[in-house]
């Protein structure tokens, strides 16, 4: 008797969009104490892109969706959902994705944001699985898009020379073929959300003259806390989807981990025994993104012809909240 074949998702397209401005590390040594060799050794960033003053979070992901669509070989009534992952909207409502909506002309299909820090791409594709193999929609326009130029205080030396702006999209349907979304784990812990916070603008510190005296809109994090639980974490999760989709460690063709850190990639690639030319970084030409890092490493890798029929990647996060998240594909 014929095995029946797993039902799964795919990519059918992809699309980037980073702004033209380029902040490099020499820009940052003349605005706060620091060093392109300070950055560099404790980062791996030598520059990331930021968005003009008059540029938003849905702007860019308006700009990357039109390209997925059109990488797909798709109209934008084709479409029929846009989520979008954002920690940096561009009002707390209405949602970026109506914006995005709005910017592309696809007011027949419904959108919303989802919120999950550097994880929210990959916890998109996770909701995206249900809402697709489920019968609720067939075709889902999934941007991944983040402003946070716009949230950070460049007058703390420690965060602002670790962000970037930018923007990427993916198109995801159901998969006729064995390609396609192999297996997913997905976690959280709010204990620890503290840790990487944006406190301000929202119902519990609402915005007033205190709290923007106090640098309460801008993004606050500790560190060397944040290191620890991101290498844990990315770790573990891999990991564990690798052993959900059957498959070893030695068979992943490409590892794209959130680039965050060079050091959280490259702790992330050891836990997994990979050699280096396995593990995906851009971190240097952009900077932490948040959850744009991740689908512009996987439209980088597509666009320079790495991704083969066939091939086995891993991509994994850590993000504010806490949360985690990997999941295997097969291309």
């Amino acid at each position: 008797m014929e095995t029946k074949r797993a039902e799964r998702i795919k990519i059918m397209g992809t699309g980037m969009y980073v702004p033209e401005k380029i902040l490099t590390n020499k820009d940052l040594e003349k605005m706060v104490d620091t060093s392109d060799e300070w950055i560099t050794t404790r980062s791996g960033i030598k520059e990331r892109h930021i968005t003009a003053p008059d540029e938003t979070t849905a702007d860019m992901a308006i700009m990357a969706g039109q390209r997925a669509i059109k990488d797909a070989g798709l109209a934008v009534k084709d479409v029929d959902m846009v989520l979008v992952a954002t920690s940096t909207p561009d009002t707390i409502f209405p949602s970026t994705a109506t914006w995005v909506q709005k910017g592309l002309k696809a007011d027949h299909a419904p959108a919303f944001d989802l919120s999950a820090g550097c994880t929210g791409f990959l916890y998109g594709m996770i909701v995206a699985e249900g809402l697709i193999l489920t019968g609720t929609v067939r075709r889902i326009l999934l941007i991944g898009t983040e402003c946070l130029s716009k949230v950070t205080n460049w007058k703390d030396r420690n965060t602002c020379v670790l962000f970037g702006d930018g923007a990427a999209a993916a198109v995801l349907e159901k998969s006729e073929d064995e390609s396609g979304m192999l297996s997913s784990y997905w976690k959280a812990d709010g204990n620890l959300g503290e840790l990487l916070i944006l406190p301000g603008g929202g119902v519990r510190h609402p915005a007033s003259h205190q709290t923007v005296d106090e640098g309460l809109h801008y993004l606050q994090m500790k560190g060397n806390e944040v290191f620890k639980h991101a290498v844990k974490r990315m770790g573990e999760a891999a990991l564990m989807a690798l052993k959900k989709a059957g498959i070893k460690k030695e068979g992943i063709d490409y590892l794209i981990p959130h680039q965050a850190n060079i050091r959280i990639i490259q702790a992330t690639g050891r836990r997994l025994k990979l050699p280096e030319e396995k593990v995906f970084s851009n971190i240097h030409k952009y900077g932490n993104m948040s959850v744009a890092t991740i689908p512009i490493g996987l439209h980088e890798l597509k666009e320079e012809g790495k991704l083969k029929k066939g091939s086995d990647i891993v991509m994994v996060a850590f993000g504010a909240g806490f949360t985690w998240a990997a999941i295997v594909y097969k291309w």
